[in-house]
């Protein structure tokens, strides 16, 4: 995510309105579902930013990610060293080809081929999940006239690439956007995208619908509410309980300002002739923390928003204009990152803090948790009773990530002291109970 600004669209909404611990899955769904091309499991997805040099490392991260069942995880690049660290584990993966090297992929599709052997065909054998690319991030909405023009070349070689390869019916390609390509989203049944960003749309649109892609949109309830509070009711936001707002043009009532908004770009895409095209939300979240004029930023509202979030996407609910489709949506972020440009709101998106441990209580488990309820070391009952009781669950350390050599400027992971320390611990916690087992054998030995 971009440092944001108030996006026309979302002013318009006011109108109208005055592994190996036994894991808890909190986030657990049954079913297998498909994010327009982009396999997901469920419905909840994360992304994984790592603008900050205070982070956990990337095996660390894997296990943060199981143990809360957050599976489904994009990243912002096509990382090596996190790439390895999924293998083998039950995460679906959506890698990230930066705005930077979009021209080059467009011009280029010999570079693209052989960006997509190194990043994904590469990972594939090996056990690593990939389900889909995501070719730069919200370049409708910027100023770079370039950049605009060459992402549908860029967007078809890579698609080209897969094709070749063998890998386009389980790897899909797409583009996020910002909500600001939408000219207007009140109510609903109107939502429209600019002037500026329709023109690029049309080839957009017949190449997601040709290759079963979704339309993947930035939904930011916060950044409506911020830019105009006293227009937009804050519990309409956060999914509290509300009056909501009625669509004056299909009478459908909504309930929660994020339902509208992903409502408005169906109708935005229906009124192109692409009604039939997936909508699915690329991020959404909201910020713990701000600057004095950034008003919301709260963890009291971040948690109430994410916690009321996960619940609506765990019922697998639809809009109230796609009651039959399950919104699916990439939450925004897993960690705070620490060195995002932009006010102080960017820097606090995070589920989690650095150190592994949540930033507020949604009931996940961070990495100290894990480490802190692993059982309790055998209890031996000694003496003439005969009767002993051990409960114990041996699980070994887990192993560190190979180290890799960065390619193609695509790593942009670090290490943090304090992450290096939680791993200690889970090696500590498997000692002591070895200790422990060894202690009960010998007692049981002895009693022979």
């Amino acid at each position: 995510m971009e440092a944001k600004t108030r996006p026309t669209a979302e002013l318009d909404l006011r109108r109208g309105m005055r592994v190996c611990w036994p894991f808890i899955l909190l986030l657990s769904v049954a079913s297998m579902q498909s994010i327009g091309g982009f396999s997901l499991t469920g419905t909840v997805g994360i992304n994984y930013g790592q603008i900050a040099n205070n982070l956990p490392s990337p095996s660390q991260v894997v296990e943060l990610l199981q143990a809360s069942n957050l599976t489904n995880v994009r990243i912002y690049d096509a990382n090596p060293e996190i790439l390895i660290a999924l293998r083998n584990t039950s995460v679906r993966i959506v890698v990230s080809l930066g705005n930077e090297y979009v021209a080059t992929m467009s011009a280029r599709p010999d570079k693209a081929r052989q960006w997509v052997k190194k990043n994904v065909a590469a990972y594939i054998p090996a056990g690593t999940n990939i389900t889909g690319v995501l070719v730069g991030n919200e370049i409708y909405t910027g100023n770079d006239t370039v950049l605009k023009q060459s992402l549908m070349g860029a967007l078809k070689n890579i698609h080209s690439a897969l094709v070749s390869l063998g890998l386009d019916n389980t790897v899909k390609v797409s583009t996020a956007h910002s909500y600001q390509v939408f000219g207007s989203s009140f109510p609903p049944s109107s939502g429209a995208f600019s002037d500026k960003s329709v023109a690029y749309m049309k080839q957009l649109l017949d190449f997601l619908n040709a290759t079963h892609a979704p339309f993947l949109v930035n939904v930011y309830p916060y950044f409506a509410y911020k830019g105009d509070p006293s227009d937009v009711p804050l519990d309409y936001a956060l999914f509290r309980p509300s009056s909501g707002v009625v669509d004056s043009k299909t009478n459908l009532h909504y309930d929660n300002l994020f339902y509208a908004q992903i409502d408005a770009a169906y109708s935005a895409l229906a009124a192109l002739g692409y009604g039939k095209v997936d909508v699915r939300v690329s991020e959404t979240g909201w910020p713990s923390k701000g600057n004095n004029d950034e008003i919301g930023a709260t963890p009291e509202n971040a948690k109430t928003y994410n916690g009321n979030l996960l619940e609506r996407l765990r019922k697998k609910e639809g809009t109230p204009l796609k009651p039959n489709v399950s919104v699916q949506a990439f939450i925004f972020a897993l960690f705070n990152e620490n060195l995002k440009p932009g006010p102080a709101s960017e820097r606090n998106y995070g589920l989690f803090k650095p150190d592994g441990t949540e930033t507020y209580d949604l009931g996940l488990k961070g990495l100290k948790r894990i480490v802190s309820s692993l059982p309790p070391p055998p209890t031996v009952a000694t003496g003439n009773s005969g009767n002993s009781s051990a409960t114990t669950a041996i699980t070994s350390p887990t192993a560190a990530t190979p180290s890799v050599s960065p390619g193609d400027g695509t790593n942009s992971s670090s290490d943090s002291s304090s992450a290096k320390g939680m791993h200690s611990l889970v090696f500590i916690s498997f000692y002591l109970q070895i200790l422990a087992l060894s202690s009960f054998i010998s007692v049981l030995i002895l009693e022979q």
